[in-house]
């Protein structure tokens, strides 16, 4: 098999971190140019001591150059902070290569929209257009056809892929939503803050960005589309002190008279064909160790006929399954392979 080889600009944060994990073990992708302007000139195991001894370890980590990784790549993952990544995008697009971008920049549809929640003017807008929001079991078609995905926020993937059936078959009503989320602290990224050190993590819980997330027109614009009319929703992270996962308890008014038997059944031939979400059985509740360092979406359903209220709860690694590996999926439906490949992990003990 030739093996594709592919490119990763920002090496240094988590996303970048699993990427590399993944990668080193695809069966069909090789890692060939990493990126980092602060780690320049460094091999990829001084700054990630886990290859050590492995193929990848030994790559030289290098400056971000649209050329260099165009000479020596077929494809690139661009894990950098929203901003940086549309200018990166649209060099790498002009010179033929396909692109998975980790950040904001091509998710929302709307510049103006981005405008409003990132406060900055998009100034890849041709490109925007062009763009297909990277969650297969929406767009996998899509996907195959691109050249440039979104890849979507992991908030937005276990809450998108929670609501869409309900959303779908007319089981909630469109108004009233409510998305209890919470998230582990890896999802505030790598970069020293004093809101992740250890002692202001641990042995403690917190609400933040309340009325303000900026994954919020995300997944709402989604939603939107799956149900056909406009979703405004009330999404309220929080702050796990755990390093991976999301859990989303979602809350919806019913809609209809329809059995919980009904809406699990529903929900079941949905992801039928979708491997990589599963529903549980009714009475079984979810719980993030089962999908550590997976792929893994798990949805439980409740329903609460005194409230009359439905009750979703949809859980994911957000670095697995909410970045780098949904980065990889997308990246195998681009270049003709399987979506599993390289991606079939069970969950990390505890």
């Amino acid at each position: 098999m030739n093996m594709i080889s592919v490119g990763l600009v920002g090496v240094t944060g988590y996303t970048g971190m699993e990427l590399t994990r993944i990668l080193e073990g695809h069966p069909a992708m090789r890692l060939t140019r990493v990126t980092s302007r602060s780690e320049a000139g460094k091999p990829l195991r001084e700054i990630y001591p886990f290859l050590q001894g492995l193929e990848s370890g030994e790559i030289i980590i290098t400056e971000p150059a649209p050329a260099d990784l165009a000479a020596h790549c077929e494809l690139v993952f661009l894990a950098v902070p929203h901003g940086a990544a549309m200018e990166t995008a649209a060099a790498l697009r002009d010179k033929g290569l396909k692109v998975v971008d980790l950040s904001a920049d091509f998710r929302l549809r709307d510049p103006a929209v981005f405008k409003a929640w990132y406060n900055s003017e998009h100034s890849q807008q041709e490109y925007l257009k062009e763009a297909v929001y990277g969650l297969p079991e929406l767009y996998a078609e899509a996907i195959a056809g691109s050249r440039l995905v979104a890849n979507p926020g992991c908030y937005p993937t276990a809450s998108i892929l929670g609501l869409a059936p309900a959303l779908r078959h007319g089981f909630i009503e469109s108004d009233g939503i409510v998305i209890d989320a919470k998230s582990g602290t890896s999802g505030a990224g790598r970069k020293a803050a004093v809101g992740s050190l250890y002692c202001e993590v641990a042995d403690t819980f917190k609400a933040y960005n309340l009325t303000k997330h900026r994954h919020t027109p995300e997944i709402e614009q989604e939603l939107s589309l799956v149900a056909g009319r406009e979703i405004i929703l009330s999404f309220n992270p929080h702050l796990l002190p755990v390093n991976r996962g999301i859990y989303a308890t979602i809350y919806g008014r019913l809609a209809t008279d329809a059995s919980l038997e009904a809406i699990h059944a529903a929900y079941t031939k949905a992801y039928a064909s979708h491997r990589f979400v599963r529903i549980l059985p009714l009475g079984k509740l979810p719980e993030l160790r089962n999908v550590r360092g997976t792929m893994y979406c798990d949805i439980a359903l409740a329903l609460d006929q005194r409230t009359r209220r439905l009750i979703i709860i949809s859980i994911i690694d957000n670095l697995c399954r909410g970045a780098s590996g949904q980065a990889v999926a997308n990246a195998n439906l681009m270049s003709g392979l399987p979506l599993e490949s390289g991606l079939q992990f069970v969950p990390m003990a505890p």
